[in-house]
């Protein structure tokens, strides 16, 4: 955007961002910094602390439907190759994350084909990834339970005892409970109150501990004169006056759910398309398909991961058992430059999520894994009745992997009205699924217990992920990608998208800071309209 641009014009706003997850919160701040009037306009409602579930089963805080009246903080999208976990609400996958801020270390990610040519990628994103870090906080956990004591046996009967990390963390830990003006910024930050160790992160912190972006960036943009939307889902973004955005964009929102009322308009002179890689391959594809936005690039959907990931358990019966971790990752194991996996807990809140798995199965075929399962669940569903609280006793790990396995997404009967096609799959060694299988069982042995599938797995080939990645990807030109280098989208003016869903491959760790870090730099790019200090 011109610097001259800066003025009202008629429009509502000078930029508006789509979204408030963690590329989105990091545009917002940044263009309120450079001086430009800035909306965020997020379909999810606003959280205070206390809002947040205290158990799973609080459907109406903890799931994402709001046709039915849920408006948690996860949604999930079932396709035909994955199960897609998302964050919604005001911070967005902040929200729900697990606090862990790695930045990819191989090179799978900084020299992948599709951007390598580019940029000296690692180079040029250093700077921004200390800046991220800087801005949740991020250290390495440095206590231990028993669970991080299991990791590391784990560690060392996979042959990997070095491969053994203490997770870096996005975590207020402090005095236990005790609450403290704001840590961080020089006191232009909330108060927070020190982590209870409790566990519960992924059902929403409700102590204040938890460094999720309505703390840090989202926080000091509403104070910079960001002004954010909440209940309002962006359904369609068209250039005014016919053209590829030169006279600024006309936004269409209403709110969502199964009786969403009138349609409202907002007009802007930019766009940042920002609604999480879920969300924003959702409504770039509508616009494409809706005549809205008909330059967007063939590539659209193209290029789409799952991080490679697999999300199996393991679960013990033994009397007394306390497998929960302070936080809800606290330990690490690296298999080697392209694989690791982390422990999960829920805490006590976490119940519900025993519905969603079921025993593993041995075979490879999809009708011996069928067989295998309704031979063995009637048993497991008994257990839960008979022993202790499931997510006291049990450990979720996920595996992730820097591959390059990729999906595509089509027009389908799916969420958002797509599906997905797989595009390049594992071609020598370990699948994701195969390690996790493995993972699953050798601490199953060693807790006394049992490995577990996620029933998307087992009954399918849909293998959850919490970090859907690209679709909307950066690339050389619109023959080979949707944005360029500075997530500009090719064919328009003053568009960008700045999330998850630029991600052009698997970073094979937590993506979080890895999308800060991009949008830093694609942010880094657009002029200031006056000169402003920088956060």
């Amino acid at each position: 955007m011109d610097n001259s641009q800066s003025g009202n014009g008629g429009f509502d706003f000078d930029w508006i961002v789509v979204g408030s997850g963690f590329g989105a919160s990091v545009s917002a701040l940044r263009l309120s910094e450079k001086g430009y009037r800035v909306g965020v306009l997020e379909q999810g409602r606003r959280f205070e602390d206390a809002d947040f579930a205290e158990k799973a089963t609080q459907l109406t805080k903890f799931l994402w439907l709001p046709a039915v009246g849920l408006r948690g903080i996860l949604r999930l999208a079932p396709y035909k190759h994955a199960m897609v976990l998302a964050g919604v609400g005001v911070g967005g996958g902040s929200l729900v994350y697990a606090n862990t801020m790695y930045q990819p270390h191989s090179d799978d990610f900084y020299k992948h084909p599709q951007w390598a040519e580019l940029a000296d990628w690692r180079s040029e994103l250093a700077p921004h990834f200390e800046t991220a870090s800087r801005m949740f906080g991020v250290a390495a956990y440095r206590d231990a339970r028993p669970v991080d004591g299991l990791m590391r046996e784990l560690a060392a009967e996979l042959g990997v005892p070095q491969g053994y990390r203490r997770t870096p963390l996005a975590v207020y830990f402090g005095e236990n409970g005790k609450t403290v003006p704001d840590p961080y910024f020089d006191g232009a930050g909330p108060a927070r109150t020190g982590c209870v160790r409790c566990g519960q992160c992924m059902l929403g912190c409700r102590y204040g501990a938890k460094n999720s972006l309505p703390k840090n960036y989202l926080w000091l943009a509403e104070r910079a004169g960001t002004t954010v939307l909440a209940d309002l889902k962006v359904f369609d973004i068209a250039p005014l006056g016919g053209g590829s955005g030169e006279h600024g964009f006309r936004l269409r929102v209403r709110r969502p759910g199964l009786w969403p009322g009138s349609t409202r308009e907002f007009t802007a002179r930019g766009v940042v398309v920002a609604a999480g890689a879920l969300g924003t391959n959702e409504l770039l594809a509508a616009c494409k398909r809706n005549g809205s936005l008909p330059e967007l690039s063939d590539r659209l959907g193209e290029v789409v991961r799952t991080n490679d990931e697999s999300i199996p358990a393991a679960t013990t019966g033994v009397r007394g058992a306390d497998y929960r971790g302070d936080a809800a990752i606290t330990s690490s194991i690296f298999l080697d430059e392209h694989t690791h996996f982390t422990n999960n807990t829920y805490g006590d809140g976490g119940g519900l999520l025993a519905l969603s798995y079921g025993p593993a199965t041995t075979a490879r075929t999809t009708p011996g894994r069928w067989a295998q399962f309704l031979w063995a669940y009637p048993g497991y569903l008994l257990s839960l009745l008979r022993r202790g609280p499931w997510s006291r006793r049990t450990i979720i790990f996920t595996v992730m992997r820097g591959t390059d396995v990729a999906l595509r997404l089509r027009k389908g009967f799916g969420p958002g009205g797509l599906q997905t096609e797989a595009v390049r799959a594992q071609s020598d060694g370990e699948s994701a699924v195969d390690i996790a299988r493995r993972v699953a069982a050798l601490a199953a042995r060693k807790m006394n217990g049992r490995p577990l599938a996620s029933l998307g797995e087992t009954l399918g080939s849909a293998p959850m992920t919490a970090h859907f990645l690209g679709g909307a990807v950066i690339g050389a030109d619109r023959e080979r990608g949707v944005i360029d280098r500075h997530h500009r989208v090719f064919g328009y003016t003053n568009l960008l998208v700045c999330d998850g869903a630029a991600v052009p491959a698997n970073v094979g760790v937590n993506p979080s800071l890895t999308i800060c870090a991009m949008a830093e730099a694609a942010m880094a790019h657009v002029p200031s309209t006056t000169s402003a200090t920088r956060t």
